[in-house]
């Protein structure tokens, strides 16, 4: 009979002939090592867009508004990330974290808007 090890710390398996771990605790920490780069870059990315969308839902209660760029990066909103963008036929580009979007109108004047497409 052929000896089988844990993946994650090397010990003998006894049991089931399918078992690629010796308990829990070894099958969690070997998932965890595997996927913990991108899942922790995903984590990262999605927390800068909750906080975004926050932040644009906090500054557009009615909808419709406008902010300045200030205002905006006061509250710690991080420009770089967003998650779709929209071009009107004006050429008028906004972008969009999940609903609320924002678009420049004037140097450091923003328009912030919800889309209620869905």
């Amino acid at each position: 009979m052929e000896k089988r090890f844990c993946l994650d710390c090397g010990g003998p398996l006894k049991g089931r002939a399918d078992q690629k771990f010796c308990n829990d605790l070894c099958r969690n920490s070997y998932n965890n090592k595997k996927l913990g780069g991108i899942t922790n870059i995903m984590r990262n990315i999605n927390r800068v867009l909750k906080k975004n969308h926050s932040i644009l839902q906090e500054l557009n209660p009615e909808e419709k508004s406008t902010t300045l760029k200030s205002v905006l990066e006061k509250k710690g909103f991080n420009f770089k990330y967003y998650t779709n963008m929209y071009t009107t036929k004006t050429g008028r580009v906004y972008y969009f974290c999940y609903d609320q979007g924002y678009c420049e109108v004037e140097s450091n004047k923003y328009i912030l808007v919800k889309n209620e497409a869905n």
